[in-house]
């Protein structure tokens, strides 16, 4: 029976692991949060209570299953009462929305440019050669 007992726990803890994954995700949704904010749900104790113990997500341990990294950006965020409140307004929650259009179009773009210029710059160093190992001994 205890092997029965585990598998439970197991499967309980795998299950609150997809959940909570899940909902850490939807948070880089700012249409949902705007969704959230009209019907007060964040400004409910319990829920903010909750927010704070997702922040677990940003450990490195967590983050590596994460589809969606920017929704910890967002969950660093609802910490705060203002950006909580501030979501209650469509036009806030438009123009995040907006912010992260506009990022996807030009990261790939970004990245690739900040790639180009770390490979032209190690190029561009002068190569030295190792030291010998007699040349380092003495």
């Amino acid at each position: 029976m205890p092997g029965c007992m585990e598998d439970h726990k197991n499967e309980q803890a795998r299950n609150r692991f997809q959940l909570e994954l899940e909902f850490v995700q939807c948070l880089a949704n700012p249409n949902y949060l705007n969704f959230l904010a009209q019907r007060g749900i964040l400004r409910d104790r319990s829920f903010i209570n909750y927010l704070k113990y997702l922040l677990y997500w940003k450990e490195p341990e967590y983050a590596k299953f994460l589809k969606y990294p920017h929704c910890l950006h967002m969950l660093e965020l609802l910490q705060y009462e203002h950006f909580r409140k501030e979501l209650v307004n469509a036009q806030c929650a438009k123009f995040i929305d907006e912010q992260q259009l506009l990022h996807w179009q030009h990261y790939s773009r970004k990245r690739m440019r900040l790639q180009q210029a770390l490979a032209e710059q190690t190029q561009a160093q002068p190569q030295t050669a190792p030291p010998h190992g007699n040349a380092a001994a003495k």
